[in-house]
């Protein structure tokens, strides 16, 4: 059986990447660090860390084993901290997965808690994809996605909607679509699906659009840009279009017809074995989260104009 100050000490030296450095923030002598390490090693009957003079990277089973010491460690303090007068200040960690949503209201969110919570650590990661919250090591997720598996629970935070636009310069080369059936015809630039799989069709209203697209990729941001200079007709949040379409940078394309209204939710596991820190966390943005991008969103959409 394990023992957490093994896994403790594993997890210090990973961060520090330094046996020294991880042996002087725990207060012990190195030799201590170095023999606990080599003692876990043998014990799991595996290689954690390649260690040089010169450098110190986790092996493929190390990080693997790394994910799931860091779960063990966050149980023990959140076992830890429901025995705790309610009164005391939340602390630990907090791992949120969220797309990148720059121009949405939520960092300054998010910076209002870290604010509000100086004892709690936040870690965020970016990425383009429906994270399994069951089986990867995260607390929370903000995601505009429609899709929940069981024994998680959504809440929406805002609405969005997605439209049609191209720049001015494709549209003199390329023509103007009248209707969807005409978008095949067109350099589509398109996404990628949770699995990294090339995205094949566009949702607009109950109708779904076959495309065999130009450019894929899971960043909106990018999309943007080849649209700004004119590489296809792109599908993206109107909050971020809304300034190339006030500026004439942006043109709508079939402002009817491609349109899709979706939710921002946060999601999280059924709150009964919630860690304090992450019950502050999801409490903070259930409660202001709503206000804050929906005041975002009117502020960039009053640019945006009428379809």
């Amino acid at each position: 059986m394990l023992e957490t100050d093994e896994l403790l000490i594993f997890i210090k030296v990973v961060a520090a990447s330094s046996v020294s450095r991880a042996a002087g923030e725990l207060g012990v002598p190195r030799a201590t660090v170095s023999r606990k390490l080599a003692a876990l090693e043998e014990r799991i009957g595996a290689r954690l860390l390649q260690r040089t003079t010169r450098s110190m990277t986790l092996t493929e089973a190390g990080r693997t084993f790394h994910r799931h010491a860091e779960l063990v460690l966050d149980a023990a303090r959140a076992a830890e901290s429901s025995v705790r007068p309610r009164s005391a200040t939340p602390s630990g960690r907090v791992r949120v997965t969220m797309p990148p949503m720059t121009g949405s209201g939520l960092p300054e969110l998010l910076a209002d808690f870290a604010r509000q919570h100086p004892t709690i650590q936040l870690l965020l990661h970016v990425a383009n994809r429906v994270v399994d919250l069951r089986r990867e090591p995260y607390d929370v997720a903000i995601r505009a996605s429609s899709a929940l598996a069981p024994g998680l629970v959504a809440r929406t935070l805002t609405r969005v909607r997605l439209v049609g636009v191209a720049a001015p310069s494709y549209l003199a080369t390329h023509g103007t679509p009248a209707t969807l059936a005409d978008l095949p015809e067109h350099r589509c630039l398109m996404g990628l699906s949770g699995d990294g799989t090339a995205q094949t069709h566009w949702h607009a209203g109950k109708s779904r659009t076959k495309l065999a697209g130009t450019v894929f990729t899971n960043d909106p941001h990018l999309v943007l840009r080849f649209a700004l200079r004119g590489l296809g007709i792109a599908y993206l949040p109107a909050t971020l279009v809304a300034t190339p379409l006030a500026r004439g940078e942006l043109t709508r394309v079939l402002p009817q017809a491609l349109r899709l209204e979706g939710a921002v939710s946060v999601v999280y596991r059924e709150r009964k074995l919630m860690a304090p820190a992450v019950r502050a966390f999801v409490d903070h943005v259930v409660r202001h989260g709503p206000v804050a991008l929906r005041h975002a969103s009117a502020a960039e959409s009053a640019e945006l104009p009428a379809p």
